[in-house]
C-alpha cells in the first residue's frame, strides 16, 4: 500500500497548523529562505541536503543570490504526503533555528555578519 496523498484542502489546512510558513503551489509544498549572501544560502541549501539525505526524501531546491526555495512533494506517490510535511517541519527547524540566549549569542546584527532573514 502506497503513502497516503493529501488533497489540497487538506494540505492547505495542515500547514496552517504545523508549519505557517511554507505554502501549498504547483503539487508541492514549498518555503522560500531569504537569505543576506549566496554564501548563506549554499550554507542553508548544505543544511536542507544534509537533511534530505539522512530521511532519504529529496527536495527540489532553488538557489539564488538572496533566497533558497525548497519544494517538497513524494514523486512515486504523485503528491504531498507526511514525508513531506515531516521533512519540511525538520528544515524549519534547523534553517530557522537562531540562538534565543545563553550561551550562543548568534551571529552579529552589522550587514557584514548577516546570515538568514529570519521571520519575526
Amino acid at each position: 500500500m502506497g503513502a497516503r496523498v493529501y488533497r489540497i484542502p487538506e494540505i492547505e489546512q495542515r500547514l496552517a497548523r504545523e508549519n505557517p510558513r511554507w505554502r501549498y503551489e504547483n503539487g508541492a509544498i514549498v518555503r522560500t529562505f531569504r537569505t543576506q549572501s549566496w554564501k548563506a544560502t549554499l550554507l542553508a541549501a548544505g543544511a536542507v541536503a544534509h537533511l534530505a539525505e539522512a530521511a532519504w526524501h529529496h527536495p527540489e531546491m532553488i538557489l539564488n543570490y538572496p533566497s533558497l526555495e525548497v519544494r517538497l512533494n513524494t514523486h512515486d506517490a504523485g503528491g504531498v504526503t507526511d514525508k513531506d510535511f515531516e521533512l519540511a517541519a525538520q528544515i524549519e527547524k534547523v534553517v530557522g533555528w537562531r540562538p534565543q540566549g545563553g550561551a550562543l549569542e548568534g551571529t552579529p546584527q552589522d550587514a557584514a555578519s548577516a546570515y538568514i532573514k529570519y521571520d519575526a
